[in-house]
């Protein structure tokens, strides 16, 4: 997900935040029933690990502010995929939500920064 940020800032910003990155997790909301199978859920905790840790720990050592911005996003997927194993299905559609516009609006600023300086 680092490297798609190749684009323009408007462009990333709509690709990263509202088609590309979080369609998956809104095929996992959307098919709520496969979660309710234990070998699923188990699964999708093991990658939600995974997802945080690997996309913390690459945060730490990048230095450009829209790969921190997309490792942050990947975070916070995997922290929706945590809620939705726990059976929090439309809390985990509301964090999804508000994660699709904070993320936009952070690269509008970003954009905004890179233009004055």
């Amino acid at each position: 997900m680092p490297a798609a940020i190749a684009a323009p800032t408007p462009v990333s910003a709509l690709v990263h935040s509202s088609t590309l990155v979080t369609a998956g997790v809104y095929l996992l909301i959307r098919f709520q029933i496969l979660i309710n199978f234990y070998f699923f859920r188990k699964i999708l905790l093991i990658l939600r690990r995974l997802t945080i840790f690997i996309s913390r720990l690459r945060a730490n050592c990048e230095i450009d502010l829209k790969k921190i911005i997309a490792l942050s996003t990947l975070s916070q997927l995997g922290l929706i995929i945590r809620i939705l194993a726990l059976g929090y299905y439309k809390l985990a559609f509301f964090i999804y939500s508000l994660m699709l516009y904070l993320k936009l609006y952070y690269f509008y600023v970003l954009e905004f920064l890179f233009i004055i300086y």
